[in-house]
């Protein structure tokens, strides 16, 4: 079958509102199946090489890509399947954890625009400012009048890179909350991946509504035309994967990228033994 566009099939638009009830996280769009999916995924994987290549030669543009979701959401996995194989001299992945002490110093923002990626760079977040609006929020970790204010803060910094030739693509891996159990009793029950599992998860999963009304928010707010959401369906996780890899083939391609020309007079160099 032909590849399918992905590209607005998942986005948020901008001013319209999103429920997230509403969003199957075990859908699958056009693809019917896992075997329908490898072919596309393959055949993307090698064009991403392609054009990771040409980004990192012309030197003109970087792509930020963010990704968002749960915990056992696939954010690891989306990043170590979709990436494989690009060159690493091309590609940053920053994981933005619990804020040092340094970076609580200084305003949330700052840890973030300092690994914004450079021209001929892919940067992808692994969580990212937005964690200032969602654990931030459902732990009452600051006030009310402190969080609320970040959406629009959020925007204005989002819309500073992009005038500054950095495109961001915004990524949330949508499962649902009978999958995120299974996948937490997978850990649980797999030796090689019990030392990922915490206490403090059970007492997050008590949390999943206000994470979901945090969630929505994050998605209404700040999807925008210079920053645009898309909601992945992550229960399959090769759909998860097709879907996030064709969004960023999509959106390379329309950079209309070009190697730099050569060197002039280079016809009849011959290399010396």
């Amino acid at each position: 079958m032909d590849a399918p566009s992905f590209l607005k099939q998942h986005v948020v638009k901008p001013g319209d509102k999103i429920a997230l009830k509403d969003v199957d996280p075990g859908g699958a769009g056009e693809v019917k199946s896992k075997k329908e999916a490898r072919s596309l995924i393959l055949a993307d994987h090698q064009e991403l090489i392609r054009l990771q290549d040409v980004l990192y030669a012309e030197g003109k543009h970087s792509l930020l890509i963010v990704i968002q979701a749960m915990d056992t959401g696939g954010k690891d996995g989306v990043i170590r399947h979709v990436m494989s194989g690009v060159n690493p001299q091309g590609c940053i992945v920053t994981p933005f954890k619990v804020p040092t002490a340094e970076e609580l110093a200084h305003d949330y923002l700052w840890r973030i625009h300092k690994v914004v990626p450079p021209r001929r760079m892919i940067g992808i977040f692994n969580r990212s400012h937005y964690e200032d609006v969602l654990v931030v929020r459902v732990h009452s970790l600051v006030p009310k009048e402190v969080w609320s204010k970040r959406y629009d803060q959020i925007n204005a910094f989002e819309r500073h890179l992009a005038d500054n030739g950095v495109t961001i693509l915004k990524f949330f891996l949508h499962i649902s909350k009978a999958e995120k159990k299974v996948r937490l009793q997978d850990r649980l029950d797999d030796p090689n991946k019990r030392w990922k599992f915490s206490t403090g998860d059970l007492k997050e999963r008590e949390l999943w509504d206000d994470y979901m009304a945090a969630y929505e928010d994050m998605l209404n707010l700040t999807s925008t035309k210079w920053a645009p959401w898309h909601v992945i369906p992550a229960n399959r996780n090769w759909y998860r994967n097709l879907a996030v890899g064709r969004i960023i083939v999509e959106t390379l391609q329309g950079f209309d990228m070009k190697y730099p020309q050569p060197a002039e007079k280079l016809d009849g160099i011959v290399i010396p033994d």
